[in-house]
């Protein structure tokens, strides 16, 4: 299995078509889509408290364009704000990037994609999870 997960860069560039990273985060979906369609198991995912820095209201008509990618939601419960208070305490980086770090971590997936534009800082919350950055 193969989980593709958002950063706030890749949430705010899949909800306005005119933002120049826009082709290059739908490519990823759409790659994602069409392995899907091959019978490979793959999803995109992303964390709730990157949905809430990027202002993604799902139930807003702003968000019509991202609503068509089939993204999951990987909320912060219980076990994963400790994991990810822990992220951010070694780390010193932001709730969102703690918790990008505590989802790479409790996946099951075998292949782990994180779309950013902050490289360093998630390859150091994700870390010691093993995990394909790739700045957008």
């Amino acid at each position: 299995m193969r989980s593709i997960v958002l950063d706030n860069e890749a949430v705010q560039a899949l909800t306005n078509p005119r933002n120049p990273k826009h082709r290059a985060v739908v490519a990823h979906l759409a790659g994602a889509a069409a392995r899907r369609r091959r019978g490979r198991v793959v999803e995109a995912v992303v964390p709730t408290a990157v949905r809430v820095e990027a202002a993604w209201d799902r139930a807003a008509p702003s968000a019509a364009a991202i609503n068509r990618f089939p993204v999951r939601d990987h909320t912060l419960d219980s076990a994963a704000a400790d994991v990810a208070a822990q992220i951010q305490r070694a780390t010193s980086t932001g709730v969102a990037d703690a918790h990008i770090g505590a989802t790479v971590r409790s996946l099951s997936s075998t292949e782990v994609v994180v779309l950013t534009s902050d490289p360093a800082d998630i390859a150091a919350v994700c870390a010691p999870a093993q995990a394909t950055i790739v700045n957008v």
